[in-house]
């Protein structure tokens, strides 16, 4: 047997372990649903969070809370895998295509609208770019005219008083709690690097993180460029005073301009970093 075929052997059995033991723990990860207690009666479908003072229980979100959002109530025959004690009757889920509770209150849900929290306690509503975070993306849509999907109404008021009626249905819904892809950015901020920061982090950043991404870039770009600039300009230099010493002069050029790419690569990771977490 030949050393390219061992390292084929090998490749494989890698590869089986990986799949071995990651896919089921993601897998897992994305089917376990969470048992928590409750003062009161939820309903399936309602978006909730911890209780401030007792982790162990879950209440109505509202809106003013939406970032406090732990995920949706479920039926606890939806999930595969549940974790819960004794006491812990309410189930709920932050990952996975469940049935949520929406309104009206921002105009009719599109297949595809991400669903944020209403001015309902544990109801939701169509997203707007205003809204900081998401409980998912709607599956389903719903509409006031759909007297299928309609269960109830309610009525809000608005900040100058006003009342409005809203309808209250149920449709299923991606959940992925998490910050808004389509929250609206500081108009200070020029559109070039709002799209570049956008489309490098999958999601809107803050102009303070834009700003100093852009600064390491640049001061990184800088370091780099001058050092090769340098290397060159003194190998150019060092070739016509000794061709002898060509090969050496060479290999003194390769090592710096490898240590300039690094130096730019580490720039280009750190830039990562800024914008994605």
């Amino acid at each position: 047997m030949n050393i390219q075929t061992n390292k084929k052997i090998w490749a494989l059995i890698l590869a089986s372990l990986i799949t071995a033991v990651f896919v089921p723990a993601i897998v897992f990860a994305q089917t376990v649903t969470r048992g928590y207690s409750s003062d009161i009666l939820l309903q399936k479908g309602m978006i909730v969070k911890l209780k401030d003072d007792d982790p162990n229980k879950v209440e109505p979100v509202k809106k003013e809370n939406e970032e406090k959002i732990q995920g949706v109530v479920i039926n606890p025959t939806d999930s595969a895998v549940l974790l819960s004690g004794e006491d812990q009757k309410v189930f709920v889920s932050n990952t996975g295509p469940y049935y949520v509770l929406v309104s009206t209150q921002n105009g009719p849900v599109s297949v595809g609208d991400y669903v944020t929290v209403s001015s309902i306690s544990g109801v939701g509503m169509k997203a707007s770019d205003l809204d900081k975070v998401v409980i998912g993306k709607a599956v389903e849509s719903f509409d006031q005219a759909d007297i299928t999907k309609v269960r109830s109404s309610a009525k809000i008021k608005d900040s100058v008083g006003n009342e409005t009626e809203v309808k209250i249905g149920t449709i299923k819904v991606d959940i992925s709690v998490g910050r808004n892809p389509s929250q609206r950015v500081n108009a200070s901020l020029p559109v070039v690097l709002k799209q570049a920061s956008e489309t490098i982090a999958g999601k809107p950043v803050t102009p303070a993180r834009v700003y100093l991404s852009f600064f390491v870039f640049l001061a990184t770009s800088i370091i780099a460029g001058t050092m090769l600039y340098s290397a060159v300009r003194s190998t150019m230099i060092s070739m016509g005073r000794n061709p002898l010493g060509k090969k050496a002069i060479i290999k003194s050029l390769i090592q710096v301009a490898s240590v300039a790419v690094m130096i730019f690569i580490v720039g280009l990771f750190a830039v990562y970093l800024l914008l994605k977490i």
